[in-house]
């Protein structure tokens, strides 16, 4: 019987050598901050998955593991049940994170100096790896409609791709930090103009199982042309809480891009991963929907809460459509502060640690995210401190 179903408990994570925590004044912020930034949940994983890992490291042996053909048909299982797409084994390469993934698909798909496509304002990592493998960003932005939702220019996007001869592009799906659940037509838009121009489509999708409006689709799943030109990059993490396990799922149907993605990881020296992913990955899978129903149900509330939150008592700030993510997108331009005043005020007076909106490029400049996955005193606190600097209070 699932016995972690209470998310209303506050645990304390401090000295925990939680990156969230207990680390503040090391990335230059104040040490009493309330930290909402980092994508994970404040919440205990599923019990089974904490069972699963304690019978394991009573076992006592950490040796070099492997997994085997069970492990695949739980992955399957689940993608099969949520997302309506059945992946083949020899498609899972198994990596230590999705952005550990991406990086090696830069490497592995464009040499230094090839233009890289996304769509900001992006997780920031994806501007990253580009750069910092020597290679260039251009980003096709999104532009935020009057229904509070971000869209894609098409026209740019194809605009982009051939001017910049784009060769690689990294898909957010669903996007964070807008929270956007990409509709089939929409993705068929970017996989046939992909298709035809041969840009392979890297498409990050580890936020797949959190959709409150719409439908999630794998974008391989969507045709199968695309399948041709398709890397998509899976997790329990998000899911589960289980970022510190460093394990992720990637699918790469074709095997020419595969061979060379492998490759890359033969460079960086990654063969067997860590044991205890493999395991919760597994228990999460296989046993843990009873936890993820009633988080998702959790989770949902606190959206519905904070869009409530902020249209009553926070004027000058809006929340941007949230369609998928436990990662709200909050518009303060409202408030006429320049981005750098209105990330001083947050840090220093209202003592909290968001993630600003800049660093997702700089279309994202006036935004804030805020992860909204914690117990409902937590976000109420929150909310409440950025209500005093919205009204002076």
């Amino acid at each position: 019987m699932e016995r972690n179903l209470d998310f209303d408990t506050v645990i304390d994570r401090r000295n925990t050598r939680c990156l969230k925590y207990d680390f503040a004044e090391a990335r230059g912020m104040p040490g009493d901050v309330l930290p909402m930034w980092v994508a994970d949940m404040d919440f205990k994983t599923s019990s089974y998955v904490e069972d699963a890992v304690a019978e394991w490291a009573r076992h006592g042996i950490f040796g070099y593991s492997e997994v085997q053909a069970h492990y695949f048909e739980t992955v399957r299982e689940w993608m099969k049940g949520h997302h309506g797409w059945e992946p083949q084994e020899r498609w899972l390469v198994k990596t230590p994170g999705v952005v550990f993934a991406l990086a090696m698909a830069v490497r592995a798909y464009t040499e230094p100096g090839d233009a890289v496509l996304i769509q900001q304002p992006v997780y920031y990592p994806f501007s990253e790896v580009i750069r910092d493998n020597g290679r260039k960003v251009v980003s096709s932005d999104l532009y935020l409609g009057r229904d509070q939702r971000y869209h894609i220019d098409f026209d740019d996007l194809e605009k982009k791709i051939k001017e910049e001869k784009i060769r690689l592009f990294l898909l957010c799906s669903p996007h964070n930090p807008v929270g956007r659940v990409w509709t089939a037509e929409e993705l068929n838009q970017i996989g046939d103009i992909c298709f035809r121009y041969g840009v392979t489509v890297v498409s990050d999708e580890i936020h797949h199982d959190f959709i409150f409006r719409g439908e999630h689709h794998v974008f391989a799943g969507l045709k199968k042309e695309y399948e041709e030109i398709s890397v998509i990059c899976t997790s329990p993490s998000k899911t589960f809480n289980l970022a510190g396990m460093m394990l992720s799922n990637i699918f790469i149907p074709n095997q020419k891009l595969r061979r060379k993605f492998r490759k890359e990881m033969d460079a960086a020296g990654i063969s067997q991963l860590g044991i205890m992913g493999l395991v919760a990955c597994e228990a999460a899978y296989s046993k843990g929907g009873e936890w993820y129903r009633a988080m998702m149900s959790y989770v949902g509330d606190n959206i519905d809460f904070t869009r409530q939150y902020v249209r009553e008592h926070l004027p000058g700030v809006s929340v941007v459509e949230e369609e998928a993510t436990y990662l709200v997108w909050l518009d303060f331009r409202g408030l006429g502060l320049e981005p750098e005043e209105l990330d001083r005020r947050i840090i220093h007076q209202a003592k909290l640690w968001l993630d600003s909106g800049k660093i997702f490029g700089p279309c994202g400049r006036g935004f804030q995210r805020i992860n909204v996955a914690c117990p409902r005193s937590v976000l109420e606190e929150a909310l409440r401190r950025l209500e005093r600097l919205c009204t002076g209070g």
